[in-house]
């Protein structure tokens, strides 16, 4: 933590060990919540990993071109370095942390079932961000993949999985069945988030969405993704309300739509195998070779 603040100071901006927090539950950076001397909070986001460095830079496009088209808050980046990233904090709290030692979330919010203003705003926010022009996206240098694009390297990370690591018989027929089978997959493609999860998700004190953290996996690519945890976590009959709320905001719906976001999820460990593959770090390989039913 002291060395995150001093690099912090090295760039300008001088905060106070008291009161400072540390927070490692992210895979991607190691994270510090301190206060300036006006008592303003602030976040710094420090990469753990050097492939995290060129995520981030796209993720600071991505904050640049969201500013001004979506009603919930976002990160302002004052400092964008390859080593460190530091932004004063939004408004509001976590939908719910992730407790290192418990490995699971602590929630800020009923959640069995979420309140009807959680659900109804967090799907307002979908349909607005889903609705932001892919042009602007481009522009933004921020990545754009076409619905075949976004299943072909889907088909394409299945290969490489089945190659280099393996996968379960009955798991490899039914991402076979997923891929091949048109009724599931959208014609269409928007800009979304990438990793919706409680934590990077803020609500205020009316359970109103309110603001979104964390936009390193932010693409133009299939809108499915943005629903893919919620389901994990929630389950299939939230979700759903989650999907009549988002269709009723202007999002784009499809016949296929349940059971494609269903279909994901039983596929998640090609997202978690890849992700081992880039990091080759043990705890991530084991993660990965479970979720392949390979352990």
């Amino acid at each position: 933590m002291e060395q995150m603040l001093g690099l912090a100071e090295t760039y300008g901006l001088q905060l106070k060990s008291e009161g400072a927090e540390i927070n490692e539950s992210g895979m991607d950076f190691q994270v510090v919540f301190a206060d300036d001397e006006s008592g303003r909070r602030w976040v710094l986001r420090r990469p753990r990993r050097d492939d995290v460095i060129k995520r981030a830079a796209a993720e600071g496009r991505v904050l640049k071109m969201l500013r001004g088209r979506l009603q919930a808050e976002v990160p302002d980046w004052q400092i964008d370095e390859p080593e460190l990233i530091a932004y004063p904090m939004l408004a509001g709290v976590p939908a719910a942390v992730i407790d290192m030692e418990i490995r699971n979330y602590v929630w800020n919010m009923k959640h069995q079932p979420p309140a009807e203003p959680f659900v109804r705003s967090l799907a307002q926010t979908l349909a607005d961000l889903h609705g932001i022009d892919h042009h602007a996206a481009e522009e933004a240098g921020v990545q754009v993949m076409s619905p075949d694009d976004v299943r072909q390297t889907k088909a394409d990370d299945m290969e490489r999985i089945r190659a280099e690591l393996g996968v379960s018989e009955m798991l490899w027929e039914r991402w076979q069945r997923w891929i091949s089978d048109d009724s599931y997959w959208p014609r269409h493609s928007v800009l979304i988030h990438g990793d919706l999860h409680p934590p990077h998700i803020l609500i205020d004190r009316d359970l109103c969405v309110t603001g979104l953290l964390d936009w390193t996996e932010a693409k133009v690519a299939d809108p499915a993704k943005d629903f893919l945890l919620f389901q994990t976590i929630l389950g299939e009959a939230e979700t759903a309300r989650l999907i009549g709320f988002y269709e009723e905001a202007g999002g784009r719906v499809w016949p296929g739509m349940k059971q494609h976001i269903a279909e994901m999820q039983a596929a998640y460990g090609i997202e978690i195998a890849m992700f081992a593959l880039l990091t080759k770090q043990k705890e991530h390989m084991d993660m990965a070779l479970e979720a392949l039913g390979l352990k």
